[in-house]
Formats: C-alpha cells, structure tokens, sequence
C-alpha cells in the first residue's frame, strides 16, 4: 500500500481523477483518498515509481 501526500488534490474532482489515473495503470487498485489532508491511500500491483509519475503529470503531487 502507498500513502501519497498529493497537494494538487483539492476538490471531488480531482479525488476522480486521482482514482482513474491509478486505475489506468491498475484496475484493479483501490484508492481511499483524504480530501482534507491531501492524501490518498492507493493499494496497486503497479510499482510505485510509475504512480508517483502518473499522479505528477496529472498534476497532483508536487
């Protein structure tokens, strides 16, 4: 399980966006994410360099 610190996360949408990025990679992930904090518990069988780089382009980690 990753714990991503995602400070572009700032809305219900980009919660949205957030899960499809990572379903991109994976189907099958699951994302809790915490709109308040800012952080997003993601459990992927994709590796964890290749969401960090996802979730970066998108515009969501800094």
């Amino acid at each position: 399980m990753l714990e991503l610190d995602l400070p572009g996360m700032t809305c219900g949408g980009c919660v949205r966006g957030v899960t499809a990025a990572v379903r991109d990679l994976d189907p099958a992930a699951e994302v809790e994410a915490d709109l308040d904090r800012r952080r997003a518990r993601i459990t992927t069988t994709a590796p964890e360099a290749r969401v960090r780089a996802v979730l970066t382009e998108a515009g969501y980690m800094g």
